[in-house]
């Protein structure tokens, strides 16, 4: 078996191959880095029922994969440059050769693919540490099954001030539904539940703008998205009315989550 192991700054995800095949990955939290690779790859291990002995090599990515000087457990390891990382994860996910890669973590890195050509692009600090950071002071909790769970009883138009709230009608191509101003209306009387769907828009359209100038500048037209903030019941739905508006398709593979970590094995095969 070969692993990728993606060392995060809040989660620490380890997915492993055998024939070419995915074996179910997984997350953890990541607190210390060595600590949360070595316990991420014995909690894989019994969880999927095989030896270490069985591991012929570990390709490690991500912010902490730093701190990780030679083996894990003993078994020996490749370091990967994450955005390489993120490139190739995107493309084998996908399987489209041309495109920009988002990966959606605590920030935001993007990052060009073009066939065996992989570059940084850019990035943004909006990710899902903003989530979860405007969720902790808004909503009073950090956790994203009941900030997404609020989300889906929300509605946008006591947050959000959109063209039409502004004008009689659309603007140019931009139609009367397009956000104006993400929390420029913020109502008095806008729910939990609202403030919840805006937190999530607020996060998702801004990166999926990014996204679209990132796709524009290297004339790209598929945009694939990875990370966490991927697989939100609402991200889909908010990335395909962005994509829409600029004629730009947004992809959200399966195991777009764990993608980093694909991509870190796939790059040592």
């Amino acid at each position: 078996m070969i692993l990728g192991i993606d060392i995060g700054g809040t989660t620490t995800d380890i997915v492993g191959f055998k024939n070419g095949k995915i074996i179910r990955p997984l997350t953890i939290k990541a607190d210390d880095p060595i600590t949360s690779a070595a316990g991420a790859l014995g909690k894989y291990t019994d969880q999927n029922k095989f030896k270490l002995s069985d591991i012929k090599t570990i390709g490690i990515t991500g912010v902490g994969s730093s701190y990780i000087e030679s083996g894990i457990l003993g078994i020996p390891v490749q370091k990967v440059d994450e955005f390489i990382s993120i490139g190739h994860g995107g493309k084998f996910l996908s399987g489209i050769n041309k495109a920009i890669v988002v990966s959606m973590g605590t920030g935001t890195a993007i990052v060009q693919v073009d066939d065996g050509k992989i570059s940084h692009w850019g990035g943004s600090g909006v990710g899902g540490g903003t989530l979860v950071g405007l969720a902790k002071k808004i909503l009073n909790t950090t956790d994203i099954e009941i900030i997404t769970g609020k989300a889906k009883k929300g509605s946008l138009g006591k947050v959000d001030l959109t063209v039409g709230d502004i004008v009689n009608g659309s603007i140019n191509t931009l139609p009367s539904t397009v956000t104006a101003s993400n929390f420029g209306k913020s109502l008095d009387d806008a729910s939990e539940n609202d403030f919840a769907l805006a937190i999530i828009n607020l996060v998702c359209q801004t990166i999926g703008i990014i996204a679209i100038s990132a796709a524009r500048a290297t004339n790209n037209n598929n945009i694939i998205l990875t990370g966490k903030l991927a697989i939100l019941p609402q991200s889909k739905a908010i990335f395909t009315g962005v994509g829409k508006l600029y004629n730009k398709k947004f992809h959200i593979p399966d195991y777009s989550e764990y993608s980093t970590a694909i991509g870190a094995a796939v790059s040592v095969f």
